[in-house]
């Protein structure tokens, strides 16, 4: 079976960075594009960002800053959030996820999320 865990998060004041990590098994992960998404109470969960099979492509939501980069190791069967420069606006649980495609930014549809890692983000 599928199985998603993220780490990494944690409480922080801004200014500082994060790196989120996820471990992936279940799958082939080499075949698969992978992304993370975010979620605050009272919003849609959001697209942060996504990574091809290879990666050799990545994009990135549209409310999401240059500070932060996606990437993966398939050797590691994982994939990570940089988080640089937090700023409150940041705070959200974030999430990983095994892709349908590459190009579907939506996070609708997916049987199975992770337990997610809350980033909280103070001045």
């Amino acid at each position: 079976q599928v199985q998603l865990v993220e780490s990494g998060g944690g409480s922080v004041q801004a200014g500082e960075s994060l790196r989120l990590s996820c471990a992936a098994s279940g799958f082939t992960f080499s075949l698969d594009a992978m992304g993370w998404f975010r979620q605050t109470p009272g919003k849609e969960r959001e697209i942060v960002a996504a990574v091809s099979r290879t990666d050799g492509a990545t994009y990135y939501g549209d409310s999401v800053p240059d500070r932060f980069t996606i990437s993966r190791d398939n050797a590691k069967n994982s994939v990570y959030l940089q988080m640089n420069n937090l700023k409150p606006e940041d705070t959200a649980a974030y999430y990983c996820q095994r892709l349908r495609s590459y190009y579907d930014r939506s996070a609708m549809g997916y049987g199975y999320w992770g337990q997610g890692t809350q980033v909280t983000v103070f001045s």
